[in-house]
């Protein structure tokens, strides 16, 4: 029942509503941002997991590094306010930013960036570059400068310490990031509805809460492709980083939108299980290379947002050649391959195939690529925690199609035991020479030296230079032109008030 004293008031909030300027109203709801992503992390912890959809989400927001990744890809400070770096160039002598705490009150130091690079490279670690990190040594200083060395030369080694694997966490809450993350940015986690949302609203207490225009930010989880473009029709998402490109043109031409077409340094491959028979075989790995067409990939795909690649290297890459001609597409090639291998077609494989759009609509264009040449591929969808566990963990397939964002991750070639099991002392040889080899010159004829030779082992199908597209409303601004890590950066982001 509405009594009298109801309707005065809600007549008096009315009112009040009437007489507030205009620009008021609109100022409130410029706080917030709706995102959107493919892919829901399956915890929050960028260490505890291989998934660089944790890092989309909580680093630089949740989660903070001793350096800055920015979109072009350079290095700046960030918990570290500058550093040294030894004459050898393996020790970094870094200063710590003072008057930082954590996001439940304890304060940063030296001993808990000590705590965190230790920790990353233990035993119990489960850290992806948990190798990386078992090599260093660290020392403390004093209370607000570290020392850390590293084994070998690593010109990267400022970037490496910028990316998500390389978080900072407090002592106390490490073991709970998994689902109560707990960090130095300008966010805290406010809510994660499984197979939803999660929301991230800004911390009071961030040493620039000032700075910080966005206060709250949800992002939803939309795997599929058509849904995708009914949410940012519809104004439910504000902004789509990564979206599936299909959908690109419809956006071109709609003047609510803007369309970022960004680089990157991901390696979308078809993976080939090195240690199953017969794909140990290099000849039946360079008839699978031999049968696929990049071009039709990358069109059916990515919708022609790529450029074709020989190796597990990309252009724009420092050190970057051209393989894409030692493996060409040649069916007649394929087919001679498969016979002097000794291999009775049809050959039958299975290719396992996480849930990105990219995956399931290029898997089925190389299975009927390699049908041409007598490979029945069989499909198998899996969801994304079947893949880290099976595919990625206990090296159960033989095929797989999957984009590896990372930008220097040539090294996993040198590990025997990674999921594609390549087993190769001539690459880890080379690679031990990359690592320590000063000179850009040396080292950048090391590293095309390092790209022909995993295009000759055909380690893999190497496919395509995925080209990431970010869909969002025009007057949204903060979004990385460039992604040399996937994050999605909050503190950058602000609303224009520009119609």
């Amino acid at each position: 029942m509405i009594d009298r004293r109801s309707l005065l008031a809600s007549g008096a909030l009315a009112g009040l509503t009437a007489l507030l300027p205009l620009h008021s109203l609109a100022q409130a709801k410029k706080e917030t941002v709706n995102l959107a992503l493919t892919l829901e992390p399956p915890v929050l912890d960028p260490t505890a997991s291989a998934s660089s959809s944790i890092a989309e989400i909580t680093q630089y927001n949740i989660f903070e590094t001793l350096t800055k990744i920015n979109p072009d890809g350079s290095v700046s400070p960030l918990l570290a306010e500058s550093w040294e770096v030894s004459p050898d160039l393996k020790t970094y002598t870094f200063r710590l930013r003072k008057g930082v705490k954590f996001q439940n009150g304890q304060p940063f130091s030296a001993e808990t960036v000590k705590f965190s690079l230790e920790r990353a490279g233990s035993e119990k670690s489960t850290n992806k570059d948990k190798r990386s990190f078992s090599g260093l040594k660290i020392r403390v200083i004093d209370a607000f400068t570290i020392e850390v060395v590293t084994q070998e030369i690593d010109p990267d080694f400022l970037f490496v310490m910028g990316q998500g694997t390389s978080i900072i966490v407090e002592p106390k809450s490490a073991a709970t990031n998994t689902t109560q993350p707990v960090g130095t940015g300008p966010y805290k986690l406010g809510q994660w509805q499984k197979g939803a949302s999660i929301t991230l609203v800004a911390w009071p207490e961030y040493r620039d809460a000032n700075k910080i225009r966005i206060k709250r930010a949800t992002f939803r989880f939309i795997p599929d492709s058509a849904a995708q473009v009914a949410a940012l029709m519809a104004g439910d998402v504000d902004a789509f980083p990564r979206a599936t490109p299909r959908s690109v043109p419809q956006f071109q031409k709609d003047p609510r939108f803007q369309v970022i077409v960004s680089g990157s340094r991901a390696k979308t491959i078809l993976a080939i299980n090195n240690g199953r028979k017969p794909l140990n075989d290099v000849r039946v790995r360079k008839a699978i290379a031999a049968a696929i067409d990049r071009k039709t990939i990358i069109e059916g795909a990515a919708e022609g947002y790529g450029v074709p690649i020989g190796s597990h290297y990309v252009p724009g890459a420092f050190g970057y050649v051209d393989t894409t001609g030692i493996n060409p597409h040649n069916l007649d090639k394929a087919k001679a391959l498969l016979k002097e291998a000794g291999v009775q077609l049809p050959l039958k494989l299975t290719m396992t195939l996480p849930p990105a759009p990219y995956a399931r609509q290029g898997g089925e264009i190389i299975a009927a690529q390699l049908a041409k040449v007598g490979i029945e591929v069989k499909l198998q969808n899996v969801e994304w925690a079947q893949w880290l566990s099976g595919t990625y963990g206990n090296k159960q397939y033989d095929l797989t199609m999957i984009s590896h964002v990372e930008p220097f991750d040539l090294g996993n070639f040198a590990k025997p035991d990674y999921y594609w099991a390549y087993d190769s002392q001539e690459f880890r040889d080379l690679f031990e020479k990359i690592k320590n080899t000063p000179k850009p010159t040396d080292r950048a004829r090391l590293l095309g030296e390092a790209q022909r030779l995993l295009a000759n082992d055909a380690v893999h199908g190497f496919l395509y230079q995925p080209q990431w597209v970010t869909i969002a409303n025009k007057n949204l601004r903060g979004l990385w032109k460039d992604m040399p890590v996937f994050v999605n950066d909050l503190s950058a982001m602000y609303w224009s008030d520009k119609s």
